[in-house]
């Protein structure tokens, strides 16, 4: 495994991190053979949050015992400092640690979220008491608008800074990229594969590691996709002329409309796996598997087609997509019965 130094918090953290995300689907029993298995080889830098259900549960489970060979990083959706307070205890409590390496706000996409959270009441307020404690040893923040990162490493001391970024989701890096080498925050790459939706993770993998970023954090819930990532991690080749056709081929079917799977839309009122549903369809229109994808979308218990136009999930999705229509666009083409 390759290793680089995560900005100023000095911290030496492989170059392919793992995402908390998908672990919330597996087991605990499974979930612990996943992460002791990413640390077998290699992978330090473990990226959860207090929104992912048991993730920061089934984390802490293993990397309580195995501390030293791990930096632990979890984030917040709080925004009040008595709110981001609260949270920190939680997180100490589920992850069964006396410190967490890095908290970070979570998910800052709007100028007033920003405003909010740097307030004298904000949670950064609560941070930066935290790591006066001893319990946080860095602060970070996450979003996926790319603008109000900027903005918020010129305003704040932050550590690092989260986001979205892949072969298909370049615009607006440069700049962030940019503000984050003057104030030496530690770049952390979430969405390394669209959501699942480059299918070669290696080549999507080592793309990113072209650009000057500290560890990427895919999303990892099977021994597969760990062992995938690592080599990816553990490979200094460049991509080849031919390797980076192969890429931009199968990021330019994507467009710029599609789900990244992050599963901020869920839970849905009428009980719909929305990034699931987005999944199948892609298998169905892009990647030429439609007996495949409509026998998985045949087994789902809530259909596309069963969306009542509420929106609540669009209110909650960071890319602002319009989802009521996409899932209207998908019940056209598999609820064919």
């Amino acid at each position: 495994m390759n290793y680089n130094v995560l900005g100023k918090t000095g911290f030496k953290v492989s170059v392919i991190g793992f995402g908390g995300i998908p672990v919330q689907r597996v087991s605990a029993d499974a979930a612990a053979t996943i992460v002791n298995t990413a640390l077998d080889r290699g992978i330090n830098f473990f990226d959860t949050a207090r929104g992912y259900t048991d993730s920061e549960a089934k984390l802490g489970a293993v990397l309580s015992r195995r501390r030293k060979e791990a930096v632990v990083a979890t984030k917040s959706m709080a925004r009040t400092r008595e709110a981001m307070a609260e949270d920190i205890q939680r997180s100490l409590k589920e992850l069964q640690v006396d410190y967490i390496d890095l908290y970070q706000l979570h998910n800052v996409k709007e100028k007033e979220a920003l405003e909010q959270v740097l307030a004298s009441d904000g949670a950064l307020a609560a941070l930066q008491e935290a790591q006066r404690d001893g319990v946080i040893k860095h602060i970070g923040i996450t979003g996926h608008v790319k603008s109000i990162l900027v903005e918020a490493l010129k305003e704040a001391d932050l550590a690092t800074v989260q986001f979205p970024f892949n072969a298909v989701e370049t615009d607006g890096a440069r700049e962030l990229f940019s503000q984050a080498e003057k104030t030496n925050a530690g770049v952390i790459v979430m969405k390394p594969l669209a959501g699942g939706a480059l299918k070669n993770a290696n080549l999507a993998l080592r793309f990113i590691r072209q650009h000057p970023v500290s560890v990427i954090i895919p999303g990892m819930d099977s021994l597969e996709q760990v062992d995938e990532n690592a080599r990816a991690g553990e490979m200094t080749a460049a991509l080849t002329v031919q390797e980076m056709k192969e890429l931009e081929e199968d990021a330019g079917k994507l467009g710029s409309t599609f789900c990244r799977r992050c599963e901020y839309c869920q839970p849905c009122p009428q009980g719909i796996n929305i990034p699931m549903i987005f999944l199948f369809d892609g298998y169905f229109t892009r990647y030429d598997m439609k007996d495949w994808a409509l026998d998985r979308y045949r087994d789902l218990p809530v259909k596309a087609g069963e969306c009542i136009q509420c929106g609540e999930c669009e209110e909650k999705c960071p890319y602002s997509l319009p989802i009521r229509n996409m899932l209207a666009e998908v019940s056209g083409r598999l609820d064919l019965d």
